[in-house]
């Protein structure tokens, strides 16, 4: 799916950016069980959630997800998951030889339904909530600015030639920038592995090699209580023995500048049309 662009230009995420960065000195900080099933069950009819199911109690609904799983399960993902291409059958599942499949022939996009969906019924209301690691401080970000986060570091990607089925290693501090960037590849068909922003180069490098990853999404450093933890110069090390890696995009999480090479992008200086 095609990263959306928008009109307010790179303002918000040069903000967003600047948000997740930690002040320097002198600064404020702002803050189924699934059972044997051998014949086909079709989806039922579009609107029997909203319609029918919605009414049940608790108890009910459960009782029905247990004695009718496909129209329980089917109603609900009909209705309550925007699809990219309908599911024809709920599920084809077979535990005696390991089949598990459900939604067979569906297509959705994660990232259009856990944003979009909502930014179009309201794009104010807060997603997520940063509890930094700097005392009495706190970053919100609303739907809105989450999903044009997400669509700037899917342009990123994508003008810099991560295409579906690439695989990007994310190490980075838990932050609203690596949910953009989890959201940002599966946006564009990528995929992403996250890596523990506390392993070793060496560890890095194992889980960059086993994915053949083309591309890592980093930080400068990360913060983590009082200490701050150089994590570029730990990206610089592991990439050194992981020739697949093309381009190593970098944001700045505090005001140490990080050394850059030939593979690193700054985030904070990506510029989109």
């Amino acid at each position: 799916m095609a990263a959306r662009s928008s009109s307010r230009g790179t303002g918000f995420f040069r903000t967003l950016l600047t948000r997740c960065r930690t002040p320097g000195p002198g600064q404020s900080r702002t803050l189924d069980r699934c059972r044997l099933s051998s014949l086909p069950s079709p989806p039922p009819p579009p609107g029997t959630w909203s319609s029918q199911l919605s009414r049940l109690s608790h108890p009910d609904l459960y009782r029905l997800s247990v004695t009718d799983p496909d129209r329980f399960w089917g109603s609900a993902a009909a209705d309550r998951l925007r699809w990219v291409e309908p599911f024809h059958r709920v599920r084809d599942c077979d535990l005696s030889s390991g089949r598990i499949s459900w939604f067979v022939g569906g297509k959705l996009n994660v990232s259009v339904n856990c944003l979009d969906v909502h930014v179009e019924k309201h794009p104010d209301r807060v997603a997520l909530i940063w509890e930094r690691d700097e005392p009495g401080t706190e970053v919100k970000v609303t739907y809105r600015e989450l999903l044009e986060t997400t669509c700037r570091l899917a342009n990123t990607l994508k003008s810099h030639g991560i295409q579906k089925g690439d695989r990007v290693a994310i190490y980075m501090p838990v932050s609203p920038l690596a949910v953009a960037s989890m959201l940002a590849c599966a946006r564009i068909g990528a995929v992403h592995t996250v890596v523990f922003a506390g392993f070793s180069s060496e560890a890095l490098a194992g889980r960059i090699q086993d994915a053949g990853c083309k591309a890592v999404v980093t930080c400068n450093q990360g913060v983590r209580g009082a200490r701050v933890i150089d994590l570029k110069s730990t990206v610089d090390a592991a990439v050194k023995s992981c020739p697949t890696v093309q381009h190593v995009f970098v944001s700045q999480r505090t005001q140490q500048p990080a050394a850059m090479g030939q593979l690193d992008v700054p985030l904070e200086e990506v510029r989109h049309p």
